[in-house]
């Protein structure tokens, strides 16, 4: 188990508390209006997380699966769903092993539910692109995929020598090390996370190395989603790919 399952198992009771989720009927709003797709259709929801656009898209009528690692954060989706009427496939799954044998009419990964979050001792350069990769697969062709990550151009702004000199902050993987606190019923425990921002530009390349067309990039950042320039200091940055037909 990484350092990530254990935070979120954690975290899961409180996770619906952060003010990012806050936002999730306009969101979903914005997917309905950029993959278009007709009610009924498959969605991959990688990182699903507590479920609130799965949960949401699936009220309006989709199939969604919802991929997440941490059985916390599934049991709060299953409530979600539950509580709302509806249903949906939930998957226990690291993003980078999951297969399915059905093809989806379209895929997100929103809110660093998976994407960005590196296990202690893995790769942080391998870590998204087996991800997108995983997605690539399980996509029908000429199906649409919107994806968040961590915006790197932040970071670079925020971070200092001082943090590269304690090691935590890797200039080179764009890495920060970040101690956070989750209630436990022993206590408050800390847990040590890593997470791999990206600069768009890398972004790009890695959707494309996954057989990705990348059709635009914008400023993603939770609550504030919308077809515009990325903000140099914003958390997150958002892509919109599709698979190719051939």
């Amino acid at each position: 188990m990484n350092n990530w399952q254990i935070f979120f198992d954690g975290h899961a009771p409180q996770y619906m508390e952060n003010i990012f989720t806050k936002n999730t009927l306009a969101e979903v709003d914005f997917l309905e209006a950029e993959l278009s797709l007709p009610p009924g259709s498959a969605i991959l929801d990688m990182g699903c997380g507590t479920g609130r656009h799965s949960v949401e898209l699936a009220r309006r009528g989709y199939r969604v699966t919802g991929v997440d690692l941490s059985a916390g954060m599934l049991a709060q989706a299953k409530q979600a769903a539950q509580q709302a009427g509806v249903q949906v496939e939930w998957v226990q799954s690291d993003a980078r092993a999951f297969s399915s044998e059905a093809r989806f009419d379209a895929a997100i990964c929103l809110c660093e539910g998976a994407f960005g979050l590196v296990g202690s001792g893995e790769d942080p350069e391998a870590h998204d692109p087996a991800i997108l990769q995983r997605i690539f697969t399980a996509l029908q062709p000429g199906a649409l995929f919107i994806l968040t990550a961590l915006n790197g151009l932040r970071a670079i702004r925020e971070c200092t020598p001082a943090d590269v000199e304690a090691g935590t902050f890797d200039p080179l993987t764009l890495v920060q090390i970040y101690e956070m606190e989750i209630e436990t019923p022993e206590g408050t425990q800390t847990v040590v996370v890593h997470e791999k921002k990206h600069l768009p530009q890398d972004l790009k390349r890695i959707c494309q190395q996954a057989g990705f067309e990348v059709l635009h990039i914008w400023g993603g950042t939770a609550g504030d989603w919308g077809h515009r320039q990325v903000k140099l200091d914003e958390m997150e940055v958002m892509v919109v790919a599709r698979k190719p037909f051939i």
